[in-house]
């Protein structure tokens, strides 16, 4: 199987914010925020592995900055690695005042997602091609964030993270 670059699983989606997306702060509901977050991860993690995916796991959504009422919301998401069928997806988020030009931060999150074949069994995903710097160091950081997530849900044991081991012990010499 060929691998592909990150570059082509790119996705951006845009969403404006309207009153029965909002909370009684007039901020947009997180709920509302990580549906449109996990569309956008599903499209991605589609285009890498050019079949059905669904959603197994989502790391911390940092609320870094609530986006407002007539706002809009821009949301990028690309695949960052790819394992054997799943697919990490960096997700970034911002909230624009368009009325005053402004952009500003939002929140920021990885999804993991599982490749199905036509039975919806988990199926084998293409490589991850990283280009720049930026989706170079994703990559890298890809592998000890999986053994996280692995760990936190009892799927490995601590002891057999190497990656992370490598973070926090001291090597021998």
């Amino acid at each position: 199987m060929e691998g592909k670059k990150a570059i082509e699983s790119l996705t951006v989606m845009n969403e404006i914010v309207l009153p029965n997306d909002t909370n009684v702060f007039g901020n947009l509901m997180g709920g509302r925020l990580m549906y449109w977050m996990d569309i956008a991860a599903a499209m991605a993690s589609t285009k890498h592995c050019n079949s059905a995916s669904m959603t197994a796991s989502v790391d911390n959504i940092s609320f870094k900055t609530p986006i407002k009422l007539g706002n809009v919301v821009h949301i990028e998401a690309k695949v960052t690695r790819a394992f054997n069928t799943s697919m990490e997806i960096h997700l970034k988020v911002w909230g624009e005042d368009v009325l005053n030009q402004h952009q500003y931060e939002s929140n920021e999150a990885y999804f993991t997602f599982v490749a199905l074949d036509a039975t919806g069994k988990p199926k084998s995903v293409p490589a991850l091609i990283p280009e720049t710097k930026e989706e170079q160091l994703l990559y890298e950081g890809a592998l000890r964030r999986r053994q996280v997530r692995l760990i936190l849900s009892g799927k490995m044991k601590p002891d057999e993270a190497a990656e992370l081991k490598a973070l926090f012990m001291p090597q021998e010499v």
